[in-house]
C-alpha cells in the first residue's frame, strides 16, 4: 500500500515539507524523505512507538531533515510550531481510537500549502467523511479492509 501511495502522490515539488501525524515508527515521512522532500515532523506520543522512530532516524542518518514531536496530536494542532507549509500531511491514527474526524478539522489551513495533500489511513469499515472543515475528499482507494483517503484545501473565497 505505502508503494501505491507514492505512485499517486508522484515525486514531491521541490521544498516539500511533510507532517506525519501518529507517526509510529516513521514509515510514512521517512519514505518521503527517501524520495525527495525537504523536511518531516513526526508527531507520536507512545514511548515503543517513538523509540522505534529514533532508532529508524538515526540509522537512515537523516536527523537534520526530521523534526520529532512528542505530544498528543491534538495537542500539537492547537499550536503548532512556527515553520514552512506543510506540503504532504499523513494521518494513520489509530483505528479504534475515533479522532480522525476531530484530527482533520483541527489541521490549521495557515499550516499548509495551497496544493496540500492530506492522506488518511483508514479502515475500510470506518470510513473518513467526505469532507473535513476546509479540506475536501478526492479520492478514496481500497487495499484489502483498508483506505486511503485524499484531502485537498478547497479553494479560498476572496
Amino acid at each position: 500500500m505505502r508503494q501505491a501511495l507514492f505512485n499517486i502522490l508522484g515525486p514531491p515539488p521541490d521544498d516539500t515539507h511533510v507532517l506525519d501525524l501518529y507517526a509510529g515508527s516513521g514509515a510514512l515521512g521517512l519514505e518521503a524523505l527517501s524520495r525527495g522532500t525537504a523536511t518531516v515532523t513526526f508527531v507520536e506520543r507512545a514511548r515503543a512507538a517513538l523509540a522505534a522512530l529514533r532508532g529508524n532516524v538515526e540509522a537512515l542518518a537523516v536527523a537534520a531533515q526530521v523534526t520529532i514531536v512528542s505530544v498528543e496530536v491534538a495537542r500539537f494542532l492547537t499550536a503548532p510550531p512556527a515553520g514552512p507549509p506543510w506540503r504532504w500531511v499523513f494521518l494513520d491514527p489509530p483505528y479504534a481510537a475515533g479522532v480522525l474526524d476531530d484530527t482533520l478539522a483541527a489541521l490549521p489551513r495557515a499550516r499548509l500549502t495551497a496544493d496540500a495533500v492530506v492522506i488518511v489511513e483508514h479502515a475500510h469499515r470506518a470510513p473518513a467523511p467526505d469532507r473535513a472543515g476546509f479540506l475536501l475528499r478526492t479520492e478514496l482507494r481500497r487495499y484489502g479492509d483498508t483506505e486511503l483517503s485524499f484531502y485537498r484545501p478547497e479553494p479560498e473565497t476572496p
